[in-house]
Order: C-alpha cells, then sequence, then structure tokens
C-alpha cells in the first residue's frame, strides 16, 4: 500500500492559508477520486477540498477549526501502490473547486485589504529572528495595526506547529488596544516632542441586548452573513459616508436596447442587458476622473492602475457576493455583457473562485432589478465609493425643443453613489456621477454591436 499526502491546494494568488471547517470524510473511511475529503474557508471563499485518488483516510492532520498554509499536509490516504506518491504532484491546483463565495472582498464578502509593502513585509515566506513563520495575511494585520516585529514574535500562536494565525493577532490587538484605553489618562505629552500620527482605534459601544418574545424565531447567522456583517459594520467606521443622487433620460439607450436585443441573442446566445451598458458608462467615467478610483491607505491616497469593476450578485440564499470584471475599460460592450452574464451565472451556481472576487477598484450594485428607486449602498472596502442604479421607469418630462419646451414620456434612471468624503470631495463626487449619466443619456442609437 502506498501514503498519499493530500496537499492544501492554492486558490488564489493572495490566498496564503485557509480554515478547516468540516471533514466530510472519516478515518478509515472509502475515498473515490474526485470525493470531497474536507471543506474549507478562506477570508475569501468556502470551498471543498476533493481527492484526486481513490483509497482510504488513514489520517487526518488538521482538525476542525484549525488553520493551515496553501501547501500543507491535511490528510494522509492510503493507495494501492508500492510507494509514495509525489507531493508535489497532490499540490497543484485545484481548478474544479465548487465554492460557496463569501464577502470579506465586501472586495461584501472578498474584501481584500490594502498591503503595502514594505522591507520588513515584502516576502510571504519571511522569518523572524526566532525563524517563526508568518503568513502574508498575519503580517498585513500587523502592518496596518502597527503590531512591531517584537510584539508578533511575542504573540503565542495557535496554529500548526505554533503557527500564529490570523486571529491570535485580532485578539491581540483587542487585548492592547483595550489596555491603551485603560490606560490613556496617564500619559503626558512632552512639550519639545512630536508625535506623528497613528492611527486610531473607534471604541465600540457595547453591544445592545435583545430580548426575544414569546414566539420569535431565533436564526442563527451562516458564516457568510456574519461576515457581511462585519464588512458593513466595519466600512461605515471606517469611511465618512457622503451621498449624491441624479436622474438620468435613458430614452435613446432603452430604445437601442430593444432594437439589439434578439438579435444579439440570437448571435450570441445570451441576452444583453442594462449592466453591461452602465458598466462600461462607469469605466469611461473613471477614466476621466481616475481620483474615484482610489484607496485610502492611513493619510496615504493609493491611485489604482487598472479599472475592476465588482458586480454586487444576490446569491439564491439571500447572501450577496461581489465578483470583479478586471480591466473592464479595455473590454467591448460584447466583452462586457459576456463577463456580467458569466460572473452572474457562475455565482448563482456557487462556482465562483476565489480570484474572481478580488482586486475591485469600484463597486456597481444594480438595485433597480428588485424594482427600488434608488438607494444608498455602503461603500465596499478597501474602495472608496460604490454606485447604484435603480429601475428604469417611464415619467412625463419636460423636453426642450425648437417649437419650445414639450412634455413627452421618458424613461429615467436615477443613479446614487456612495463615496468616502476623506478622499472624495462632493464636487468631485457629483460631477463623476453626473458624468456617467451624461454617458448614457447620450447614447448612440445607431451603435453596432
Amino acid at each position: 500500500m502506498a501514503i498519499y499526502k493530500l496537499i492544501l491546494p492554492k486558490m488564489g494568488e493572495s490566498v496564503s492559508e485557509a480554515t478547516i471547517t468540516k471533514w466530510v470524510k472519516a478515518i478509515g473511511e472509502s475515498i473515490k477520486e474526485d470525493d470531497t475529503v474536507a471543506e474549507i474557508a478562506t477570508d475569501k471563499v468556502d470551498s471543498e477540498v476533493p481527492s484526486p485518488v481513490n483509497g482510504i483516510l488513514k489520517e487526518i492532520l488538521f482538525q476542525e477549526g484549525s488553520v493551515a498554509q496553501v501547501g500543507d499536509t491535511i490528510a494522509l490516504i492510503e493507495t494501492e501502490g508500492d510507494s509514495t506518491q509525489d507531493e508535489e504532484e497532490s499540490s497543484q491546483p485545484i481548478n474544479n473547486v465548487t465554492t460557496q463565495p463569501d464577502l470579506s472582498d465586501i472586495q461584501i464578502p472578498g474584501i481584500e485589504k490594502i498591503t503595502p509593502v514594505e522591507e520588513n513585509f515584502s516576502s510571504a515566506s519571511a522569518v523572524s529572528s526566532g525563524n517563526r513563520f508568518y503568513s502574508p495575511l498575519v503580517r498585513s494585520i500587523a502592518q496596518q495595526e502597527n503590531v512591531s516585529q517584537a510584539e508578533l514574535d511575542s504573540i503565542p500562536g495557535s496554529g500548526a506547529d505554533g503557527r500564529v494565525t490570523k486571529q491570535d493577532v485580532l485578539n491581540y490587538i483587542q487585548k492592547r488596544n483595550g489596555q491603551q484605553t485603560g490606560t490613556s489618562s496617564a500619559v503626558v505629552s512632552s512639550p519639545t516632542v512630536q508625535a506623528a500620527p497613528t492611527k486610531t482605534t473607534t471604541p465600540t459601544a457595547p453591544a445592545q441586548v435583545v430580548k426575544s418574545m414569546n414566539g420569535d424565531e431565533i436564526i442563527e447567522m451562516d458564516r457568510m452573513r456574519r461576515l457581511i456583517a462585519d464588512h458593513m459594520v466595519q466600512s461605515v467606521h471606517t469611511s465618512p459616508h457622503v451621498f449624491s443622487v441624479v436622474e438620468a433620460d435613458v430614452t435613446n439607450m432603452v430604445m437601442w436596447r430593444n432594437k439589439v436585443k434578439d438579435s444579439y441573442k440570437k448571435r450570441e446566445g445570451e441576452n444583453i442587458t442594462f449592466t453591461p451598458m452602465i458598466i462600461e458608462a462607469i469605466s469611461k467615467a473613471l477614466k476621466d476622473f481616475p481620483m474615484i478610483n482610489v484607496s485610502v491607505d492611513g493619510y496615504n491616497i493609493i491611485k489604482r492602475k487598472h479599472i475592476n469593476i465588482g458586480m454586487a450578485t444576490a446569491l439564491p440564499s439571500g447572501n450577496l457576493i461581489v465578483p470583479v470584471i478586471k480591466d473592464a475599460d479595455q473590454l467591448s460592450l460584447v466583452g462586457l455583457s459576456k463577463a456580467v452574464n458569466d460572473l452572474a451565472k457562475r455565482a448563482r451556481e456557487n462556482q465562483l473562485k476565489p480570484d474572481d472576487t478580488q482586486g475591485g477598484t469600484f463597486t456597481f450594485t444594480n438595485i433597480g432589478a428588485f424594482g427600488n428607486i434608488f438607494g444608498m449602498p455602503i461603500i465596499n472596502q478597501p474602495q472608496a465609493a460604490i454606485l447604484a442604479a435603480g429601475t428604469i421607469t417611464k415619467k412625463p418630462a419636460v423636453l426642450e425643443t425648437e417649437s419650445g419646451d414639450v412634455i413627452a414620456i421618458r424613461h429615467m434612471l436615477y443613479l446614487s453613489m456612495s463615496y468616502d468624503h476623506r478622499v472624495i470631495d462632493g464636487a468631485l463626487g457629483g460631477s463623476f456621477l453626473r458624468r456617467v449619466a451624461d454617458y448614457l443619456e447620450n447614447w448612440d442609437k445607431d451603435r453596432i454591436i
């Protein structure tokens, strides 16, 4: 008999570790090729780890709830043969991973954090002076929260082989901030030394105790809903939200779609919706106003080179995920339409990969799909703005003609945008939103697609 080492597969460029949430197979149980052996959770998505071989599960090396690094052997499978399988073979990326996405990217759920690169934190495999391994995620959190290398080395690790996990760092930061708050009254500033600006932590109000009443049903949030809840609270605490609204006359765009939709579906085999048209207008406006396509890192503004549009998508479970259209400004309208349809379909079928939810620089949400006129969405951190499009409705509108003003029935659309007032003022935010509306209003009725 041979022993096959089941390796935690690579799941994306920025995903370096995962939590083992459930072992689907028990020790001694038979496994067929492609059977799911374990369920794992990352900061981006929930996934299943299938077996590449037939055999029997001989040993589990990580218990449920523990964190494993990409490339770690998580289980041993006994197979037919005379020698141990090559570990390198079992560590290849798994392409057909069934995923249930989450929003820790809310880049809503994947939410991707800003990772400033400095010498002390530049390598994913860097070790401390004590030869202790820290994952890129742990180092990123430590850097953002000003945790020194000495502090990091002092944190007890609860992971395999004493490794420091994300939760270990977060627990340390929470404890440290609590101690600083309790001793702040004893700190006296020196009149001759001016301290450099540091990041401050907003005190969290005590959680409100809600009592259930007779007949109430208690529903526990699933993991994805908890991530969404935490991400939304964090976003509101992080960014001072400002809101702007414009109304656009999109009659030309509606008439154009009605004219081409049948021939487009016959040619491409899929529908063309208003979503790619709006995303195209957003991409153009972002090129006109690049300071909307930014993120904030302390007192630094990160101006993004790429225009990656996140597309908020409702899941059958009622949760939300934001898959990302990479370099949307480089795609034709046909390319945008195919990207929108593909991501929406795979999101509904829980087939998104971790990379599909990463790297967004601006988010669009189509609340009109639910019959809503307009709304004020919450910014998807670490982005600086999110735009919502309401339902397109027929309304009487005043038109200026050579013969004077007339009232006509027009297709009208509300566009609303939430933006981070730390870096986007009303003039910039309002001008950008108006530019998006202008692109939609000036749609070419004779455009060939």
